[in-house]
């Protein structure tokens, strides 16, 4: 008897003991919470007051400056303002200075310039060789006269290392680029740490043997080759001491990413997180977004080369590690990179050479406090590694074995177990120990009778008990007890559909999202009863990834590139919204702070530079392949993918005019600078020509131009409205007169022709943007600043490259920017010249950089 009394008083003991120190480690693990927080943001305390202190330095220096300023606006977005019609902040509700760059005043309005977005097609093969035709048509002669010796005159300029982190300040001027009185940049620029760093290059790589570009000075053309073929570029009248050997110097501008819109959701999981500092960090192409939504200010870092493919959090919620791809030429290895969110520095690059495809999950340890970090390659054997990030720069690889010949989804560090990681992918949720220090155990998890085995697991998360928790894609919850591998609970049919993401809940609760379903709901983990649900917008998409926002909020990233935040008791509204598909259009509003993207998903969206925004979205039957504003800026054509362009009034979003040319896809299309004509590009081989009245709204038909043996990518009008000309697939250079429909064979005539853009990328006054030994389809799309002194380009390397214009050597220099992990595939300046927009193809992202 007194045995017995014995033994319940020790099990009542026990359990009390039990309890007392479960509620010392809860207390622990706030405390934990607590003095992350605090050092979270004593470090963000300190990295603004040193972008304070930095902000004051570069305006004490710029007071000493003779340079004249220009005001413009921040990257942060104003807090106040006068909406334009379209709902967008004025142009000049925000009074921050820029430095060391004044554009030089607008075009007068009685020659506005049509802004337009031909878009380049990837690749293609045709021959055509340019000879000097012959013909009768003569155009008027272009207003002033360029001096191309003064584009050397460059001093004092110097550039900070590609590879150099933290602030740099860079100084430079340049004098006039005309004769015409333009005048250049200004002497002094700040850059701040994390932005693209320029480089200062006179030639890229050679593909191959090629032959020197020739000046004929007697017939004042310049011929140089693409692909072995020759191109006959015509250069003004009036121009003297032109030697096409000398470089032409970079410009003085730069250029900063100021925003990026867009986010992979589409492909990527476990990809959203929330800082203690109040940043949400995601990425997007080759950037890592830090983006404060009560701020309204985005950080970037930008030491990855190639697509992000995977992002962790480290338990001291400062430290990430991300992971990329390899590149399409695989010189870029993939690899994973430790940075800290507060300074965006890189701390350590590890796996490079020991990956093969990409990095496509992640997790850091932390039952030992972040000690080791696991990553799974996306290679046939998906193979998990486990490292010793602390060790050296590069890592040291503690443990490595091949996972499964099946996709790999997910992998986590158990959160109280040391030594225990968790893998889930197709068909198999697998239980990982590293045992002896450096070699890897796997046991795989047994699915019985009380579930079938999923097609898919496509989630795990880890409850307050330790107990692991996985989705599948039959839209079960199951739970695995922990210590081992066999199932302890099945929450059968939580969701219609699969279940893509867990998160646990600050209190406790379990939150899961559904694909197919759309649905959100909150489980007490008890006895998995369902608290609450909400079923989210089809218009945002499935639910992908689900995260913590501030205090009861929710952050949700979709399979249609939104994230979007709320409770399940109040509506959920987009704060990140992006294209779904390759993205190629691109134009800039005549006269506000706006531009309009149109992509193969069938999408317009029209974006406010100012406050970084949606203005409005519609969506069309057809993808879109490019646009243009007519130059009232109340009208927009976009020209899609069926040979159909339709026309888009701003005010309405209701479309007024549809027009069919063809049966190819159209490539381009511009509207003439006075507004009278449209002419569209087509796969066809044909420039079709209209009439245009009624402030846009009424279209006829004047007829085709014929003559390009392949398909037309870029056009460009003159200034004047009467003139044409256009670049094709097999590098050909025509030039035209719209009214009648005719060629204008004699290129020569032409020399003189002014010309209201520069989106063709063949010509003389660009010929220094192809790189030595280029293929003729290097070059997707370029520009020309409205003040005439500045050209950008977007290429097949995912770069935009910043030129002096006229950029008529062939070996030119220029500042060159990452970013973009696909193709770049459209480039634009805003009205004004203060920013430059650019798109991405396959990574479906849209870069607004400052021009400073």
């Amino acid at each position: 008897m007194d045995g017995d009394v014995l033994e319940d008083m020790i099990s009542h003991e026990n359990g009390a003991l039990r309890e007392r120190v479960a509620d010392l480690e809860k207390k622990v693990a706030e405390q934990n919470d607590d003095i992350v927080c605090l050092r979270s943001a004593l470090a963000d305390i300190v990295r603004r007051m040193n972008a304070v202190e930095a902000n004051k330095g570069a305006s004490s220096s710029s007071h000493g400056s003779s340079t004249p300023r220009r005001t413009g606006d921040h990257m942060r977005s104003p807090a106040g303002g006068t909406n334009n019609r379209y709902g967008a902040r004025d142009a000049h509700s925000s009074s921050n200075s820029y430095q060391g760059y004044r554009p030089s005043p607008r075009q007068p309005a009685a020659k506005p310039a049509a802004k337009s977005t031909p878009a380049s097609m990837k690749k293609w093969s045709s021959s055509h060789e340019m000879n000097p035709p012959s013909g009768t048509l003569t155009p008027s002669r272009r207003n002033g006269s360029m001096s191309v010796t003064n584009l050397h005159d460059v001093s004092g300029r110097s550039s900070p290392s590609p590879y150099s982190r933290g602030r740099n300040s860079v100084s430079g001027s340049m004098s006039n680029l005309s004769d015409a009185g333009r005048k250049s940049p200004g002497a002094s620029s700040a850059s701040r740490g994390g932005a693209a760093s320029p480089l200062r290059q006179f030639s890229s790589p050679v593909k191959g043997p090629a032959r020197e570009p020739v000046f004929h000075a007697d017939d004042g053309y310049l011929r140089m080759y693409l692909r072995g073929r020759a191109l006959n570029m015509y250069a003004p009248s009036d121009l003297a001491e032109y030697d096409s050997s000398k470089a032409l110097a970079p410009p003085a501008a730069k250029l900063k990413l100021e925003w990026v819109y867009g986010y992979r959701g589409r492909d990527c999981r476990s990809n959203l997180f929330l800082l203690p500092t109040g940043e949400m960090v995601f990425f997007v192409a080759a950037v890592v977004v830090l983006y404060n939504v009560d701020e309204q200010i985005q950080r970037h870092y930008l030491g990855h080369t190639d697509d992000v493919k995977c992002i962790t959090l480290h338990p001291n919620k400062l430290l990430i590690a991300t992971g990329q791809v390899a590149g399409i030429d695989r010189r870029e290895k993939p690899h994973v990179r430790i940075w800290d969110s507060v300074s965006l520095h890189t701390l350590h690059v590890i796996g490079l050479g020991d990956f093969d495809r990409a990095v496509c999950c992640l997790s850091f340890s932390k039952a030992d406090g972040g000690q080791y970090l696991c990553a799974v390659d996306e290679a046939n054997e998906h193979v998990l590694t486990v490292w010793d990030w602390h060790k050296t720069d590069k890592g040291h690889k503690v443990a490595e074995s091949k996972s499964s010949g099946d996709a790999v989804l997910g992998v986590e560090f158990h959160p109280v177990e040391k030594n225990s990681i968790i893998t889930c992918g197709k068909g198999h949720i697998n239980f990982w120990s590293i045992e002896g220090g450096n070699t890897l155990v796997k046991k795989m998890g047994v699915f019985d009778k009380q579930v079938e085995r999923p097609k898919y697991v496509l989630c795990i998360a880890f409850d307050d008990r330790g107990n692991c928790l996985s989705g599948d894609s039959n839209g079960n919850i199951i739970v695995w007890a922990q210590g081992a591998q066999k199932i302890a609970k099945v929450v059968s049919g939580a969701h219609d559909g699969g279940i893509f993401s867990l998160c646990i809940s600050n209190d406790g609760n379990l939150i899961s999202g559904g694909g197919k379903d759309r649905t959100l709901v909150i489980w007490e983990t008890e006895y998995f009863n369902k608290i609450s649900s909400q079923e989210i917008s089809e218009n945002f998409g499935p639910i992908r990834t689900i995260a913590l926002g501030k205090g009861n909020m929710i952050l949700v990233g979709t399979t249609r590139n939104n994230i979007i935040q709320g409770t399940i008791d109040l509506k959920f509204s987009a704060i990140v919204q992006g294209h779904v598909d390759e993205l190629w259009g691109l134009a800039v509003h005549p006269n506000h702070h706006q531009f309009l993207t149109c992509g193969y998903d069938k999408q317009i969206f029209l974006w406010d530079t100012l406050t970084h925004s949606t203005i409005w979205k519609k969506e069309i039957q057809d993808g879109a392949h490019t646009g243009c504003f007519h130059p009232n800026g109340n009208i927009v054509a976009i020209a899609t993918l069926s040979a159909r362009w339709m026309v888009i009034d701003m005010m309405t979003r209701e479309t007024v005019a549809v027009h069919s040319d063809g049966n190819e896809s159209l490539s381009c299309i511009v509207y003439s600078p006075d507004g009278r004509f449209i002419a569209i590009g087509s796969r066809d081989n044909c420039v079709y020509v209209y009439q245009v009245s009624d402030d846009g709204t009424k279209y006829n038909r004047i007829g085709r131009c014929t003559g390009h043996s392949s398909f037309v990518l870029h056009m460009d009008w003159s200034v004047d409205s009467q003139f044409l000309v256009t670049n094709s697939g097999d590098y050909e250079i025509l030039f035209w007169s719209p009214a009648i429909c005719r060629q204008v064979t004699q290129a020569s005539a032409m020399r003189d022709v002014e010309w209201a853009s520069q989106n063709c990328t063949l010509g003389f006054n660009v010929c220094g943007i192809w790189p030595e030994g280029s293929d003729g389809t290097d070059v997707n799309s370029c520009c020309r600043s409205h003040s005439g002194q500045l050209a950008a380009t977007a290429d097949d390397y995912g770069k935009v490259k910043l030129f002096t214009y006229p950029c008529n050597r062939p070996k030119s220099g220029f500042h060159v920017y990452g970013g973009h992990s696909s193709h770049v595939t459209n480039v634009q300046f805003l009205y004004n010249d203060m920013r430059l927009i650019s798109t991405g193809g396959k990574d479906m992202s849209v870069m607004q950089w400052q021009v400073v």
